[in-house]
């Protein structure tokens, strides 16, 4: 027993090497009692910082301080209550309870309950169900995204913006960029990609709205729900030339290559042309052939 109070009474000096750790566990600590107090507050709130610290063992100064902390982040909040058989005057009782915010901070099977709602939507109506059910939801975040004027370049782009900017507003973080003769929709973050996963007409009427509000063809390059970083729609943007012409290709390298083509044909067609003027010229070899006696 001796030996065990010398030993606790020993006091530390971290030195430069053990700070950084001994701050490491600190924050540890301090995050399990967080997370303590968050499930306490879950399970048993609306509660008192009392009875929280009696449930736990931790002191009203440490009480306070997490406390505090989680109603400044939004995650809990305070509620004033008379006290439960108080016959006299006093001050009302501070219970404490999460906030909506706080609880979308937990683990949820929303992905799952989806799943198994998107299952059940296939099974009873069938695959038009589920594709109809895709097009009513990608139309409830894009709706109100005016059509671009496909005559314009900018208008186009306009409207790729706006797009991006409904999807943020969904939780897409979606964002913009310019790429080769075109521009990309950028969407960082799906929150359904677990779902669409399983179901890819999600994607497919997310593509089709966009092309319909964009008035082009449009090319999904790459999306989360298949394992990559983002998903990314190419929307080409036409010049006069080529929306005359009905050239509406959309993959950056093919416009490239074909860009490259044109030039190759045209310069042809003016050697083709050159040739045939100079074979027309009086002094050309093809008259003077034609000249010479048989």
């Amino acid at each position: 027993m001796r030996a065990r109070a010398d030993v606790a009474s020993v006091t530390v000096t971290p030195t430069s090497a053990t700070s950084g750790s001994a701050t490491s566990v600190s924050a540890t600590s301090e995050g399990r009692t967080r997370s303590s107090i968050v499930t306490l507050l879950l399970e048993e709130g609306p509660i008192s910082a009392t009875e929280v610290g009696s449930r736990l063992g931790i002191s009203a100064a440490g009480v306070r301080r997490h406390l505090d902390a989680l109603i400044d982040a939004g995650d809990a909040r305070v509620t004033m209550t008379s006290r439960p058989g108080a016959r006299t005057r006093g001050r009302p009782a501070k219970l404490f309870s999460l906030t909506a915010h706080g609880r979308s901070r937990l683990g949820h099977s929303y992905d799952d309950l989806a799943g198994a709602a998107m299952r059940q939507l296939r099974e009873i109506g069938g695959d038009d169900a589920v594709r109809t059910f895709a097009r009513r939801r990608i139309q409830s975040i894009v709706g109100d995204v005016e059509p671009a004027d496909t005559s314009s370049q900018q208008s186009v782009s306009e409207t790729a913006d706006a797009i991006a900017e409904a999807l943020t507003e969904s939780g897409f973080a979606a964002s913009t960029r310019p790429v080769g003769n075109g521009v990309q929709i950028c969407q960082h973050h799906c929150p359904v990609s677990h779902v669409a996963a399983e179901f890819p007409e999600l994607c497919t009427a997310e593509r089709e709205a966009f092309a319909d509000l964009l008035g082009t063809h449009v090319q999904r390059l790459a999306t989360i729900a298949n394992g990559d970083c983002a998903c990314t729609t190419h929307v080409p943007l036409r010049t006069p030339s080529t929306a005359e012409s009905g050239n509406t290709d959309d993959d950056v390298g093919v416009a490239r290559s074909d860009a490259a083509d044109s030039g190759t044909a045209h310069r042809g067609r003016a050697e083709l042309d050159s040739a045939r003027s100079t074979s027309s010229s009086p002094n050309s070899p093809l008259d003077r052939l034609r000249k010479e006696p048989a």
